[in-house]
């Protein structure tokens, strides 16, 4: 074998078989290494990545979760409670008499929503005055402190065309705080 290997050297291509062995050599070893070196490494980077991407997810809800529960004490320390409902009917009673509104007949009652923690109060009645005062009055109702909305606004049509006063039917609306619950984010 070895007489085989020093004939085939001495012929023109002979100079060619070391390199080529190296060559050849050179290239396992390129196999080897991409296979379990090169390979191994990507599928660990790639259980890594998929890891990472998971830990990523988990901590953005983790954030929204802590986001959702400030805003939700925050919503809580703003709504009013059950016993502050009266209160606030007054309030608004005095709001109207402040712009030349009149209230005659404002009723309120309070209503359960989805939520056990919150009930829905509710203020309906007619309301009359001029146009401007009654503006007023809604811009001040829609942009006070409390936590109250006009929910439903009907104009009552009046009797005579000329009359300056209007009436409306109005349903205002707030939502109470259940006392001694407090809401939880799950």
């Amino acid at each position: 074998m070895r007489s085989l290997l020093l004939q085939e050297m001495r012929k023109p291509y002979g100079v060619l078989i070391p390199r080529a062995g190296i060559v050849l050599l050179l290239l396992l070893i390129l196999w080897a290494v991409e296979s379990f070196g090169v390979g191994a490494a990507e599928q660990a980077r790639s259980k890594l990545e998929a890891e990472w991407m998971q830990a990523r997810k988990a901590y953005q809800h983790h954030l929204e979760a802590v986001r959702a529960r400030k805003d939700l004490a925050q919503v809580w320390a703003a709504l009013p409670g059950e016993r502050d409902f009266a209160p606030l009917a007054l309030g608004i009673t005095d709001e109207a008499k402040r712009n030349q509104v009149t209230l005659p007949a404002l009723s309120y009652k309070t209503e359960p929503t989805p939520v056990s923690t919150i009930n829905k109060g509710l203020l309906q009645g007619t309301m009359s005055g001029r146009y401007e005062d009654l503006r007023r009055f809604l811009y001040d109702i829609e942009t006070a402190e409390e936590l109250v909305y006009i929910e439903d606004l009907d104009l009552v049509r009046p009797s005579t065309s000329q009359d300056p006063q209007l009436t409306f039917n109005v349903k205002i609306a707030t939502y109470l705080r259940v006392e001694n619950d407090r809401p939880t984010v799950q």
